[in-house]
């Protein structure tokens, strides 16, 4: 797996926050692996749904609440890692026919601008937009981000925690096989922990 996101990257992350002006108040946050996941669905031949997880990845992010144009999400997931309970049609999906793994290891999310909404009942939403690469293609795409909440933890660290629900298409993606029994539109729902940084890239005790 491309392990892009170190230690040493997200501490230059964190410094890159701490210094610049326009950023004063922007907070580096790493990704818990342990509490995140990632969750598709697609149709199989019109009759059911398959569903299936990646259950490896990475990243992090940043949050400006006086500015939400300086947030920024990053997330390297492993395809590899792609597990749909059964062994046979993993190894299909993981083939040249569709994730080509052996040649595409990662799937990757880098976010180039993020807006800040809030929902009718009170639910804060960022839409953040950036460049999704998969399977060697590169296309823009919004993905709204829920925030569930944020605070002290259980664990005496801060965090931020997220859900998103959004669709692509595979076919954007150059992965056209088998249209007759796998549909085009991939559901998918990500939800994610962070814990706030502090500026050595370590975890921020909670005060």
């Amino acid at each position: 797996m491309n392990n892009r996101f170190t230690v040493s990257a997200l501490t230059a992350l964190v410094c890159l926050v701490t210094t610049r002006p326009d950023v004063l108040a922007a907070e580096a946050y790493a990704v818990d692996p342990d509490q995140t996941s990632i969750v598709f669905s697609v149709s199989h031949a019109g009759f059911s749904y398959v569903y299936g997880f990646f259950r490896k990845a990475q990243g992090n992010f940043v949050l400006d609440k006086t500015n939400p144009a300086n947030c920024r999400f990053r997330f390297t997931i492993d395809a590899n890692s792609l597990d749909t309970n059964q062994a046979r049609r993993d190894e299909h999906l993981k083939s040249a026919e569709f994730f080509e793994v052996q040649q595409y290891p990662t799937i990757q999310f880098d976010s180039t601008s993020c807006a800040l909404a809030k929902t009718a009942d009170g639910s804060i939403v960022y839409q953040v937009t950036g460049n999704m690469t998969l399977h060697g293609v590169t296309q823009r795409v919004t993905i709204p981000l829920r925030m569930l909440g944020e605070g002290k933890s259980p664990f005496n660290d801060y965090r931020a925690g997220f859900l998103s629900n959004f669709q692509l298409k595979r076919s954007d993606y150059k992965m056209d096989k088998w249209p007759e029994m796998v549909g085009d539109a991939i559901a998918i729902t990500i939800s994610f922990e962070g814990i706030l940084q502090d500026a050595a890239g370590n975890p921020a005790r909670a005060q």
